[in-house]
């Protein structure tokens, strides 16, 4: 129930917070530019330090006077202190590994410059997806929740989606991170140009890395979820909840068993246009998937789907809608992109052809008539 006491601990949180956002920013930023370069191995030992840190964190404090004086700072402090480990550790590896050795400035064989408005125009369509993503869970127990009545059924529901959310997204969850694939190795990025062919990807061998990640994440799915008993087991002995309890978000998370499908698909497209720096024909499919995801939250009560099942078929017909729009912005791409290179082959051909023509008739007159005038 929300009371003046929750009211006020909510917004001293906000503010405790307030700080988060920079220390999050500073890290990213130089996440991308190591991942650019191919640290990835420094990026993930960042982010497992961060948990890490947080747990090491939580366990000194709860052995601290602020359990009971403001039980609200252990789990901020230990969030800043996890923060705090990632940025430092992704701030050291780049200016020790990168900061020397990237130019003041760049020509067109790198790209080009870059400014605020092409980094504008380039983020973001990828802001705006991010925040559609990150909105589509509380719409889901929004709609769960009131199409139970508000009930102690929409409290388990709730419940069941809340336990079902991290086990249904461990097989697939790291699938997302294949978007970075495409602009780090693609030998046609102009960053990738100054690197030797034998030491470049081809987008072959990017969409064969790809097709394994989906059929390993697939597998894993079925495996954890469809074999009996399995993920009972993993909501008991991780999550820790009873059997009973268990049993009833079994359905979920074999709804999420087909997430790597439309996760894959959405992940590869987006790191190839990336790489093309054409994200603002993504924006489209954020807007897709809330329209969708609301849509399904609406209809499929009246075909009989409700609870928990509700939520996370949403979620995948939302998932499905989103990869859709992204793969038709890649075709039109595509199209364009093949468009463009044929007619610059065919205004190179004909610039090779008035270079190799022979002399017209009349250009042997004058030129006949120069000599004898000689």
């Amino acid at each position: 129930m929300w009371t003046e006491s929750v009211g006020s601990k909510t917004r001293r949180a906000f503010l405790y917070l307030a700080a988060f956002p920079f220390m999050d920013a500073m890290a990213w930023t130089h996440a991308g530019i190591l991942l650019k370069h191919k640290y990835s191995f420094l990026v993930g030992c960042a982010s497992i330090s961060d948990v890490i840190a947080q747990v090491v964190f939580v366990a000194i404090l709860l052995h601290s006077h602020l359990e009971c004086r403001e039980p609200l700072l252990i789990p901020i402090l230990s969030l800043y202190m996890g923060a705090l480990v990632r940025c430092t550790t992704l701030c050291l590896g780049y200016y020790k590994n990168i900061h020397d050795i990237i130019p003041d400035r760049s020509g067109p064989e790198l790209g080009g410059d870059a400014t605020i408005r092409k980094m504008l125009s380039f983020w973001w369509p990828l802001a705006l997806i991010l925040a559609t993503q990150r909105i589509s869970r509380p719409i889901v127990n929004l709609f769960v929740s009131r199409d139970l009545g508000g009930s102690s059924a929409a409290t388990e529901a709730v419940a069941i989606l809340t336990a079902t959310y991290p086990v249904g997204h461990m097989p697939y969850g790291w699938l997302t991170e294949i978007r970075a694939v495409y602009p780090a190795f693609d030998k046609n990025n102009p960053s990738n140009k100054l690197v030797s062919t034998s030491n470049t990807v081809t987008a072959a061998h990017i969409k064969k890395f790809t097709f394994v990640c989906m059929a390993l994440s697939l597998t894993l799915c079925f495996v954890m979820f469809w074999t009996p008993n399995v993920s009972e087991k993993i909501l008991i002995d991780i999550i820790g909840v009873d059997f009973a309890f268990a049993e009833l978000c079994v359905v979920p998370l074999r709804i999420f068993s087909f997430f790597p499908v439309p996760v894959t698909v959405r992940a590869h497209l987006t790191g190839w246009l990336m790489t093309l720096k054409k994200t603002f024909v993504l924006a489209p499919s954020s807007v897709l998937r809330i329209i969708v995801l609301i849509a399904s939250l609406v209809v499929l009560p009246y075909l009989g789907v409700h609870g928990a099942t509700l939520g996370v078929g949403s979620l995948l017909a939302g998932f499905v809608g989103e990869s859709t729009m992204v793969a038709i912005a890649a075709c039109y791409v595509y199209r364009k992109q093949k468009k463009k290179m044929e007619n610059e082959s065919a205004t190179e051909g004909e610039d090779s052809a008035m270079t190799d023509m022979p002399p017209t008739e009349e250009v042997t007159d004058i030129v006949e008539m120069r000599e004898e005038n000689e």
